[in-house]
């Protein structure tokens, strides 16, 4: 992973290890239940974001490197483990 790419997910992910401990907190001060799913699903969508920017450093370095090398066997690796990624987030 490039550098700027593990600087910035690094910080994503510690403002979204706020917001779960933040989760948590509403959840044992029982707030309402529509304020909580919708911190939940702002956390699925930061999560998401983090995975794309992943994604988008992988196609950038590993991918691009594979079809670089004309290696057509770590070419179809590395498209299947796309495929195997996209199939399990759709899950």
């Amino acid at each position: 992973m490039q550098l700027d790419t593990k600087i910035s997910v690094t910080k994503r992910l510690n403002r979204i290890e706020g917001q779960v401990r933040g989760l948590s907190k509403m959840i044992t001060d029982d707030r309402y239940c529509i304020d909580v799913v919708t911190q939940i699903a702002a956390v699925q969508a930061a999560l998401r974001k983090v995975e794309e920017e992943v994604l988008r450093d992988h196609v950038a370095h590993c991918v691009d490197h594979a079809i670089a090398s004309g290696d057509a066997d770590e070419q179809r690796r590395k498209v299947a483990e796309l495929m195997a990624v996209f199939g399990r987030s759709r899950g």
